[in-house]
């Protein structure tokens, strides 16, 4: 089980380091131009951009805590952010664009589970 949670871990912290970073400080172009390009779609701006962006590092960071609350909570932001993806990508894009989104889904709900049986 250890060796699950930790590979888990590991890929959505990995996504959502790189993901949240892009969005808050915009250092890959072409991603940023592309996640911009999105969120303008959705009627959200460029600071609703940056919390996601934040939201997804706080959950990146944290997730590594998982025998703590801390943990439980940094798996929950991301298991939100997902579903807030997923939301967007459904009601304004295709869902071919939202399969990121449903596959950290799937592993932020694995996390927040196995957190919760390990906290």
């Amino acid at each position: 089980m250890n060796i699950l949670i930790t590979g888990i871990i590991a890929l959505l912290s990995a996504f959502f380091l790189f993901a949240g970073s892009i969005k808050l400080l915009g250092w890959q172009k072409m991603i940023f131009e592309k996640q911009i390009e999105f969120f303008h779609s959705y009627g959200l701006n460029r600071q609703v951009m940056a919390l996601v962006g934040v939201v997804e590092l706080f959950g990146a960071i944290t997730i590594w805590f998982q025998s703590s609350i801390l943990g439980l909570l940094g798996a929950m932001a991301l298991l939100g952010t997902s579903l807030g993806a997923i939301y967007f990508h459904l009601r304004f894009d295709t869902w071919k664009d939202g399969i990121p989104a449903m596959m950290t889904l799937i592993l932020s709900g694995m996390a927040v589970f196995l957190g919760y049986v390990i906290f």
